[in-house]
């Protein structure tokens, strides 16, 4: 790059330059866009654009505040206390290690719906820790989590990614269903170490502010699914997974614990009936008894047991809360657990299925 000038280009293109611009520049001094796309590439923002500026007048320049996200309020990431919210399980553990404010990245693999990410965002809330939550999936690369360029009114401006935030802010880092991700995730690798991250797009250095943490979230436990159960879920770098010293299991609730979180949510919703409560709790341990003898493919979360009780307090009625929230599943399927609440709860017979009218005009 020394034996290279790119004045010339900045004043034949400008300082933002195209794969176009960079292809006819080619052309003009006989060579060959690979050789020159090779030569500028420090000065590389993200695919198919350059900014030909001096390294140390982008440090000076992407120095100041990067361009806010969009948040409600930007300087508050403080989940917010949910009264419905029951400990159980790794919480306890999974709060001492937020609270002990160490550099201590924690895996939490379980199945779906069972409170692994719900447990996280109120443990930060009780503790008022900042919590930055990630949606893991297949397209998630180094641009999304450390950041890049964006275009704001016509000019490139770096814009710090989720994991800079964190790292700067000391906030907890939520990795989202992170067993979805591709090799690009590799790109933390530095952050997982506690080491911060080399920003090399702008020649900058961020390190970890005190009480800076990762927590990742998974339905596997980074090895893929063999049941295809969790269609989309990769096998991760073994280095990847080594990362995390510590992996906690999420299991659903025991039936206490269940019949409580229930209990919550119905009574905030105005429409608590105790009853139905524990017959639904019934309900879902004996289809997740069934599930792990292998009996059934399907299963009844926590989650969807919430679902109902909401369906519940809209329709009134316990049959049409419940097959709403199971029409999800195959006829088979959906059939097969209805007929089991059926004999858990005789008096569901008594509430018939409402049936949409199509009224027709005729003319």
């Amino acid at each position: 790059m020394k034996n290279f000038e790119v004045a010339p280009m900045i004043d034949r293109f400008g300082a933002v330059v195209t794969a176009a611009d960079v292809r006819a520049y080619a052309d003009e001094v006989g060579m060959s866009y690979q050789t020159l796309a090779k030569k500028l590439d420090q000065y590389k923002v993200h695919r198919g654009m350059w900014h030909l500026t001096a390294i140390e007048q982008l440090e000076q320049t992407y120095s100041q505040p990067a361009v806010e996200s969009v948040v409600e309020n930007p300087e508050n990431f403080i989940p917010a206390k949910d009264a419905t919210f029951v400990s159980f399980g790794n919480f306890s553990d999974i709060k001492k290690i937020i609270s002990s404010r160490q550099y201590y990245p924690i895996f939490i693999t379980g199945l779906s719906g069972n409170g692994k990410t719900f447990g996280v965002e109120q443990a930060c809330a009780q503790l008022k820790r900042e919590l930055i939550r990630v949606n893991i999936t297949i397209e998630t690369d180094e641009d999304d989590l450390i950041g890049g360029f964006r275009l704001v009114n016509g000019e490139t401006v770096w814009h710090d990614g989720p994991v800079v935030q964190a790292l700067n802010r000391g906030a907890i880092l939520l990795l989202d269903e992170i067993d979805l991700a591709s090799n690009k995730i590799l790109c933390l690798q530095s952050v997982l170490e506690g080491k911060g991250v080399f920003l090399k797009k702008i020649g900058k250095y961020v390190k970890p502010a005190a009480g800076f943490n990762v927590v990742a979230t998974a339905n596997t436990k980074g090895k893929g699914s063999d049941d295809g159960r969790f269609i989309g879920t990769n096998v991760l770098n073994e280095a990847f997974l080594e990362r995390f010293p510590v992996t906690f299991e999420q299991a659903y609730p025991t039936l206490k614990v269940e019949t409580a979180i229930l209990k919550k949510a119905s009574e905030s919703l105005n429409c608590y009936d105790s009853e139905f409560v524990d017959r639904l709790v019934a309900w879902a341990e004996i289809i997740r008894k069934t599930f792990y003898d292998g009996g059934v493919d399907e299963i009844i979360s926590t989650r969807r047991l919430v679902h109902v009780i909401r369906a519940f307090s809209i329709f009134g009625k316990r049959k049409k809360a419940i097959e709403v929230c199971i029409a999800r599943f195959d006829d088979e399927t959906k059939q097969s657990f209805m007929e089991l609440y059926t004999k858990i709860d005789a008096s569901i017979d008594a509430q018939p299925t409402e049936t949409a009218t199509i009224e027709t005009e005729y003319v």
